[in-house]
């Protein structure tokens, strides 16, 4: 199967073993699209280990019926090993009931211990329906998805 994060390898070498622990993510993008993997496989245990405990929710809630459809990553600033922070700007576009949705969003990332971890994001325009200013992810703690 190929990896849901848009590089076009097998699952099996590309996001999954981030997402299993067998490997640590290396740049704040290949955190971002292991994350998104996550959501795709619905792996919440992933998403907490590598959100920040600073702005970690108590619980994230995943909705079982959403179909992820592709990641885009449009822009990242710094994120790699010699960092302790970076973004990631992206669109991840989803169905649910029929409905299509878009997320496109700037997310920060911090580097701690050698480990990186989701920060925040901020929304960008054409995330009908959102505030802007940084936020905890509206993916995971949100009914809809």
């Amino acid at each position: 199967m190929t990896c849901p994060c848009g590089l076009g390898a097998e699952l099996e070498t590309c996001c999954l073993p981030l997402i299993k622990r067998e490997s640590r993510a290396t740049t704040c993008e290949s955190l971002m699209r292991s994350r998104y993997t996550a959501f795709v496989v619905a792996s919440s245990d992933y998403l907490a280990s590598t959100w920040h405990p600073t702005t970690r929710p108590k619980t994230i809630t995943l909705h079982p019926d959403i179909k992820w459809l592709g990641l885009k990553i449009i822009e990242t600033r710094q994120g790699l090993a010699q960092h302790h922070a970076g973004t990631v700007e992206f669109v991840a576009r989803s169905k649910l009931n029929g409905k299509g949705h878009r997320l496109h969003e700037l997310s920060r990332f911090v580097r701690e211990d050698g480990l990186w971890y989701y920060l925040d994001g901020a929304l960008k325009t054409g995330s009908a329906g959102q505030p802007k200013g940084f936020h905890q992810h509206p993916l995971s703690n949100s009914k809809a998805f």
